[in-house]
């Protein structure tokens, strides 16, 4: 019964991490259609895609005792594809004179060290899988709490301008059931290292839809206006060469 449910939290696990990383393809279609980032931030993008690096790592016979790990294996092998396609969209559509492409190598860069250094160290340095573990666990511990977290980037934004245009509320809610359901695997596998991390993302997802709740009305709320003003805009310019040819005739 235990293994049962531990494999059926395990497939929640899945299909609600499936869910987090294919959130932002709303996001990236506004982004293509407008040809434009606008002010969303590849902040979050980037730390998934090193979460995604080390819990693909983490759940290889390599680190982990032969497949026991393998739901963790395929959702974030997955997670890695989906990240990746994400950085490269809003790397080709971001504004190049903001200098926002060096920034997007540079972070990205870093974290493909940061992977690379932890794969090599756990491979050579620790000769057992128990340490192996709890060396890429702890690392996998920081990118997934700073994963969890990384929507609350936007959060200043949110409350000063009192709008959640810029943080999506497919990201925040599957980001906190995600982290709900492998924190339930975790503890019934009991993997302190794969549930750890699951504590802080729950809370942090609970405060993103407080946010979320408490500012949406007004973020709909200012749509209209935001139409209104590009109408108005339309018609000025459409009255602009009607008082040019009256101001002509006059003269």
């Amino acid at each position: 019964m235990g293994d049962r449910l531990h494999l059926a939290i395990g497939v929640m696990g899945n299909a609600a991490s499936l869910l987090l990383y294919a959130a932002p393809i709303l996001t990236f279609a506004r982004v293509m259609k407008k040809k434009s980032t606008e002010e969303f931030s590849c902040i979050p993008y980037i730390i998934a895609l090193l979460n995604c690096l080390l819990y693909t790592w983490y759940g290889l016979p390599v680190v982990s005792y032969r497949w026991e790990n393998f739901p963790v294996v395929t959702i974030n092998g997955l997670g890695i594809l989906l990240e990746i396609s994400f950085i490269l969209i809003y790397f080709c559509f971001t504004s190049p004179r903001e200098k926002v492409q060096i920034k997007v190598v540079g972070i990205v860069v870093t974290v493909f060290t940061v992977f690379c250094i932890t794969a090599v160290v756990s491979s050579f340095l620790f000769h057992d899988h128990h340490h192996r573990k709890l060396f890429v666990g702890s690392v996998g511990l920081v990118a997934s709490v700073a994963m969890y977290g990384s929507p609350l980037v936007v959060v200043r934004q949110v409350i000063l301008t009192k709008s959640v245009e810029f943080m999506p509320f497919y990201l925040s809610f599957f980001s906190f059931l995600t982290s709900l359901l492998w924190m339930a695997y975790g503890l019934l596998g009991h993997d302190l290292l794969l549930a750890s991390p699951n504590l802080a993302g729950t809370p942090l997802g609970i405060l993103q839809l407080v946010l979320y709740f408490k500012y949406r009305k007004r973020g709909i709320m200012e749509e209209p206006n935001k139409w209104d003003l590009e109408r108005n805009d339309e018609k000025s310019k459409q009255l602009q060469p009607v008082i040019n040819n009256d101001s002509d005739c006059k003269i």
